[in-house]
Order: structure tokens, then sequence, then C-alpha cells
């Protein structure tokens, strides 16, 4: 039996934080929180010089890291180097993200996905589908030569898919509501993103079942004072979910703390990081789809000049939201894991600190730098 405890220390449990308290850690699980002093003498105590104990981080939009890009590796060697890589940046549960490709592709990194799962890859959680049955017009860095309609026999294969949870990003003018109502029916999270369907588009999305809007105002229809668009919708409907990407180039400050004013309340915010191989990479150049894309002050291009996806951690979007947009530490930090782990029905064994769920936490310096990291009680 393996038993030790951080103490005197602040512990954000995904709720509220404990002031000078104890986190005690027994096999790989959390054994007990507590205000306590602990008299114990079978558990080996660490005491806290500052800062606070937050659960791991849980990311839904990995793309890539460490420099492997998942379209490009789908395997479980590409899993396990994209999980390895944002581990070191206290992400400790993420769903490896496939974008738009050919279904070959789509497929094997499904496989590479239930594969890593079976075979208990640290951090790999599930699927996040981001394509192809987008919008033509709000593709983004999408290969628009791969971008068409979703056909019923593609909703079969779907929905035949065992791995969860599995997240697929959809827009309004390439999969109808009964599609969309049929995936939820197989336990599929559906998100709107890379859409320019209307308001009423959108909402007639949610009713058939889609729960959340993908990286909130980048790819979208947006908010008009006569077109509210998906950013409208988004805005309007307080029991949808929406992602945001905070990391200083996809959206503007103030964008953001609007965002979060209008979803106040239960507040359904998820920080992504929408990341890129160039995380936890020294190269700045990658090949995306056959285009290339490049790393420049923190910002990551193709050719073009569009944006193509992110060069942050999630750690990254707590900083920046904490210190540039201002939010409390505890709003930042239920951002990144409470919340997504409430979305994805996962609130039970992750992003939460509680008696009995897997110790899987990080420990955060008082400027919110990271110090360490651990997945199930292991540094």
């Amino acid at each position: 039996m393996s038993r030790f405890a951080i103490s005197g220390i602040d512990i954000f449990d995904g709720v509220r934080t404990l002031r000078n308290a104890a986190l005690i850690v027994r096999d790989g699980l959390i054994e007990a929180l507590q205000e306590e002093p602990i008299t114990d003498p079978d558990v080996t105590v660490e005491y806290g010089d500052g800062g606070v104990i937050a659960p791991g981080f849980v990311d839904i939009q990995v793309n890539g890291g460490g420099g492997v890009l998942l379209n490009d590796q789908p395997t479980i060697d590409g899993v396990r180097a994209i999980c390895a890589a944002h581990r070191t940046f206290g992400t400790t549960y993420l769903l490896p993200t496939v974008i738009t490709d050919r279904e070959e592709v789509t497929f094997a990194a499904i496989e590479a996905v239930r594969k890593a799962m079976s075979e208990g890859v640290p951090g790999c959680g599930g699927i996040h589908v981001e394509g192809p049955f987008i919008a033509l017009k709000r593709k983004g860095a999408h290969d628009a030569a791969c971008v068409r309609a979703m056909s019923d026999e593609d909703v079969a294969k779907l929905c035949a898919v065992d791995v969860r949870p599995f997240l697929i990003t959809v827009a309004t003018e390439s999969v109808r509501p009964d599609q969309i109502a049929k995936l939820v029916q197989a336990g599929i999270r559906v998100s709107i993103g890379h859409c320019d369907g209307s308001y009423e588009d959108v909402q007639a999305a949610i009713a058939a079942g889609a729960s959340c809007v993908t990286h909130l105002f980048n790819a979208m229809s947006q908010l008009g004072h006569r077109a509210p668009g998906v950013v409208g919708a988004a805005l309007d409907s307080p029991d949808v979910w929406t992602s945001i990407i905070a990391d200083g180039h996809h959206v503007h400050p103030a964008m953001v703390d609007l965002a979060l004013r209008a979803k106040k309340g239960e507040n359904r915010m998820i920080a992504i990081s929408d990341a890129m191989p160039t995380v936890g990479s020294a190269g700045n150049v990658f090949d995306l789809g056959g285009r290339r894309a490049t790393r420049e002050g923190g910002r990551l291009t193709l050719d073009d000049g569009t944006l193509a996806g992110c060069d942050i951690s999630l750690h990254d979007a707590v900083r920046y939201l904490v210190d540039t947009t201002g939010i409390a530490r505890e709003e930042a930090l239920r951002m990144a894991t409470a919340n997504p782990a409430r979305f994805l029905g996962i609130s039970d064994s992750r992003g939460f600190l509680r008696p009995g769920m897997s110790a899987d936490f990080v420990w955060l310096q008082p400027d919110l730098s990271l110090g360490r990291v651990w997945i199930a009680g292991r540094e």
C-alpha cells in the first residue's frame, strides 16, 4: 500500500478552494481532502510552500504535440507521444483530435485512440473528430478537398464506433438535424463548428441534440444585430457548452470576457488548447495536409496567413485567462478541469478532486506557473 499527502496548501477541488488543506493519496486514488492536520504516522507528508493544488487539466481538443500531428501519425505511438507532450504541461486527460481528412485517416485515428485507451496510455481519454462535415466557407485551415456533407452511411459508421467519449464537430450546412439526433442517441456528443449557419439553423441542431459550439468566434458566422449567427445562438443557449481558445491570437480578450459574462450562471465555458505539433517541440514548421504551417511569435499560420491551430497548452490558456482576461483563478481553473469533465460526462472520474477518484492533479505556483504533475498518483 502506497500512501502520501501534500499538506498546508490551498486545494481547488473543482468547485471551491480549501485553504491550508491536505490531499491524501492512496494507491493512485484520492483517499481524502481535509482541513485538519495529518496525524496518521503511516502517511508520508510533504508540506506545501505556496500555490495551489488543482485537478489535472482536461483538454477536449488536441490536434498534436511533441512534434506529432494526429492526422499524420494516426497510430497508438502517435497518440502516446501527444499525450506525453501535454502531460508535461499539466494536461492529464485529453481527446486526441483528428481534423478534416480522408475517411481512412479519420478511422485510423479513431482506432489508434481505441487501442491507446485499451492499453491504458496515460492521458488518452477519447476521440474528437473535427470535420470533414463542415462548411467550406468556414473551413479555416482545414483541407477544402476533403470537406463534404454527411451521408446516412457516414452516420451508421460513426454510430458503430465504440470509443467513448466521442466528440464530433460538424456544421449545420453539412449535417441534418435528424442525423445529429441519431449520433446523439448513439452516445456521441455533437458540437457545432466551422459553420456559417444561421441562428435558426443552430437552434434546430441544438433541438436535435447538439450540446456544444467549437472554438467560439472562430470559423463561424458572427454576432449581428439582425443575424445573430452561430455566436448568437451559442451565447443565447444557457444549456449549450462553448469551447474557446484563450491565446491572445484567436479571440480578443474583451470578447473572451464578453462571452464569459453572457454565459454566467452555471458557466458552461470550456478552455481548449487546439494544440498543434509545435507544443512541446522545438520545431517551428510542420506540414498540415500538404501545406506549410509556421510558428512565429506564438502564432501558427499557413503561408496565406490563415491561422492553423494553436501553439499553447491548456496551462497556457489558464494563465492567459487570469493574467490577461482578468477572471478569477477558480473560474479559469474550472474552465480547464470541471467544465470539460462535466461536458464529457466523466465528472465521476476526472476534472475534480474527490475521494475515490484517480489522483490526477497539478501543483501550480503562486504566479500560476506549473510546478509538478501527477497521474494516478505518479509524478
